[in-house]
């Protein structure tokens, strides 16, 4: 239990490190015009990212049975992303030093899930489907809104 919290607190204060530093540098339009365009909301990408991450610490924090699932939801999202900048499909907008940042925890986070490490309850196929295909929504929702 000492082992899932201490993991879950670094998690945690991952999120909000990151989370305050993207959202700091969102641009808000001036007017209300540029709350139309699509680059605005474009920008909320790396933030859902850290919103995703923060959700899953919280929820291993306190033992959610959901934990496994928004665990994978955030790894395959920071994995998609990836993936589509390295093929050329999108051009990310999360820095390299978060994008490293979120891969480690993105590998460290599928290992949890698919491991059920602190038995939060095993993920089944079709969530684990189901998270790649929401993390993958996520993700092209922000880049090709």
């Amino acid at each position: 239990m000492k082992k899932r919290k201490i993991i879950a607190s670094v998690l945690i204060i991952i999120a909000l490190i990151l989370g305050s530093i993207f959202f700091s540098e969102i641009m808000f339009p001036v007017g209300w015009e540029g709350y139309f365009k699509t680059e605005y909301y474009g920008q909320f990408g790396p933030l859902a990212i850290c919103v995703e991450l923060l959700i899953a610490g919280i929820y291993m924090f306190i033992a959610h049975p959901k934990t496994n699932f928004t665990m994978a939801l955030f790894a395959f999202t920071v994995l998609s992303d990836l993936f589509f900048n390295i093929i050329g499909l999108i051009t990310t907008l999360v820095p390299v030093y978060a994008l490293v940042i979120f891969l480690c925890c993105a590998v460290l986070a599928l290992w949890l899930a698919f491991s059920n490490a602190f038995s939060l309850g095993r993920i089944s196929l079709a969530a684990a489907f189901g998270s790649f295909i929401l993390g993958n929504a996520v993700e092209l929702f922000f880049n090709y809104l």
